[in-house]
This record gives structure tokens, sequence and C-alpha cells, in this order.
């Protein structure tokens, strides 16, 4: 009698540790899709001058390190991250995702100012792309902070 109760609480103990380490984003998981579609779509759109953000991203043209390193984490947190954190459902991916699209956000910002700050007289600026790319990767951030946050 008592292996068959300690069967059955060392599997409600198994149980309730995979529930702990899981996250149920409920209705917050559209807004976070909808917000790795639109940086997916700003990849695709101009980012500085008539540069899209896919050709910064290999390497194509080169305006600097911080708009590089911002398509690389914006990928890196905001897409791959958050679609793997979608699908897994795991709340340490969460935790990666609301820090790393953070940074992201930093560099951003950072990728934003350089071009508005370092550029000389004539030269090209921030585009929609990459405005609209920062936005989105502010919009994640604070969405997966929220849903981190929520355990």
């Amino acid at each position: 009698m008592t292996d068959g109760l300690s069967e059955l609480d060392r599997e409600l103990r198994d149980v309730a540790r995979r529930v702990e380490r899981r996250i149920d984003p409920g209705a917050t998981a559209m807004v976070v899709s909808i917000a790795v579609l639109v940086l997916i779509g700003a990849f695709l759109l101009p980012w500085i001058g008539d540069v899209a953000g896919w050709r910064i991203l290999v390497g194509g043209e080169w305006f600097g390190i911080l708009p590089r390193l911002f398509t690389i984490t914006a990928l890196l947190f905001g897409v791959v991250g958050s679609a793997l954190a979608l699908g897994l459902r795991y709340w340490a991916l969460a935790w990666v995702c609301a820090a790393g699209c953070g940074i992201s956000t930093i560099n951003g910002v950072w990728a934003v100012w350089s071009r508005q700050i370092s550029v000389p007289q004539g030269g090209v600026g921030p585009s929609i792309g990459l405005v609209l790319a920062l936005l989105a990767i502010v919009v994640l951030a604070a969405t997966w902070a929220r849903i981190a946050l929520r355990r």
C-alpha cells in the first residue's frame, strides 16, 4: 500500500515540476506573434536610406556596427527566440526573450541615434524599417517581461 502511495507522490511531484517550468501566454501570444510578423516585415523595408534590413544583416551594406548589431539581436531574440518560446512554452525561454529583447531595444535606440548624430550633412539617416523594427522589439521586450513576471 505504501509503495503505491510513494509512487503516486513521486509522479505528482514530477508533474508539478514540469508545470512549474512552463508558461501559458494566453491571449498575449497573439501580441507576440503580431510583433514578430511586424519585425520580419521590417527586415524587408528600408532601414538606412534605400538599404533593406536584411541586406544589413547579411553584410551586404556597411553602415557601422550598431545597425548590424541591432539586426543580429533583433533576429536572434525577436524572431528566433520568440518562436522557440511560444512553441516550447518554457519559462526560462520567456526570461531569455525578455532580457534579449531588452538588450536589442538598447541596440536599436543606439542604431537610430548613431544614424541621426553621426551622419554628415546630406548623408542618409534611419528609414521607416529601422524605426518599425525598434517599435516591434520594444513591444516584444515589454510583452515577454510581462509573461515571464506573471509567475
